[in-house]
C-alpha cells in the first residue's frame, strides 16, 4: 500500500499517512489516460470558423435589372454567391467537436492518473490549511517549506473558504479544485498535487463508490432492507 508524507500548514512533516490501494494504487492505463486528456482537450476546443450564406448577407434582394432586353447575362439579387460581397457556398460554421466518455472510463483514467503521481512522489497531504485570514505571504512560506515554490501546483481541499481560496490565488501556476472537480488532464499537468486529510478521504470514498447499474442496484438493496 503506498504511503505519502503528511505535513502541517506551517511546512513541518508530522508524519505519512496510507492511501487507498483501490485509488492511488493501480496500474496506470496509458492508452485510457490519452483518450480522457484528448476528450477534455476536444470539450474545450470551441469551433468558431462561420460563413455567411446567401441568406445571411445583409444585400438586397431586389433584381438588379429586367430579366431580358440589357444584352447582359440575367442577374438575380447581390447576395448570390458569385457576386462580389455575396453569399459562401459550403462555408465553413460552428461546429461541435465534444468526445464523450463514458463514467467508468473517466474514472479508470483519472485513478491511473493519480497511482501515477503518487509513483513519482508527486503527492502531498496537509493535515488542514490553517488560514482564519487571507494571507498571501502565508501561502508562500508555506509552499516553500515543501520546496514547491518553483512548480505547477494543485490544491485540492475539501472545503475551499473565502481565506483559503483568497490566499493562494494571487500565487503563478497554483489553482485549487475539490474532489469532485478532479480531472485527469488537471492531474497530469500539475508537477505536485497538495491534498487536505479530509479531500483524501472524500476522493477515496467518492471514487470507490458505485456507478451506474451498480449504483441503481445498491440502492434498491437498501430499499428492501428499509421496509
Amino acid at each position: 500500500m503506498a504511503t505519502v508524507p503528511v505535513y502541517m500548514f506551517n511546512g513541518e512533516k508530522s508524519g505519512e499517512l496510507e492511501l487507498n490501494a483501490d485509488v492511488f494504487g493501480l496500474e496506470p492505463n496509458e492508452a485510457l489516460i490519452h483518450q480522457a486528456v484528448l476528450s477534455t482537450l476536444a470539450n474545450q476546443r470551441k469551433g468558431n470558423a462561420d460563413t455567411l450564406t446567401r441568406g445571411e448577407v445583409q444585400h438586397s434582394t431586389r433584381k438588379l435589372y429586367r430579366q431580358k432586353g440589357t444584352g447582359r447575362a440575367r442577374q438575380g439579387a447581390r447576395c448570390a454567391p458569385h457576386m462580389k460581397g455575396g453569399g459562401v457556398v459550403f462555408g465553413p460554421h460552428p461546429r461541435d467537436y465534444r468526445q464523450s466518455l463514458p463514467k467508468k472510463m473517466r474514472r479508470a483514467a483519472l485513478l491511473s492518473a493519480l497511482s501515477s503521481k503518487v509513483a513519482e512522489g508527486a503527492v502531498i497531504v496537509v493535515d488542514s490549511f490553517a488560514i482564519t485570514a487571507p494571507r498571501t505571504k502565508d501561502a508562500v512560506a508555506f509552499l516553500k517549506a515543501i520546496d514547491c515554490t518553483k512548480k505547477k501546483v494543485m490544491i485540492v481541499v475539501d472545503n475551499p473558504t473565502p481565506e483559503i481560496v483568497m490566499s493562494f490565488q494571487n500565487l503563478q501556476n497554483v489553482w485549487m479544485t475539490t474532489p469532485d472537480m478532479l480531472g485527469t488532464y488537471d492531474v497530469l499537468h500539475a508537477n505536485a498535487l497538495i491534498f487536505s486529510k479530509m479531500s483524501i478521504a472524500m476522493l477515496e470514498e467518492l471514487k470507490t463508490s458505485a456507478l451506474g447499474s451498480e449504483r441503481w442496484m445498491e440502492k434498491q438493496i437498501e430499499g428492501d432492507t428499509n421496509e
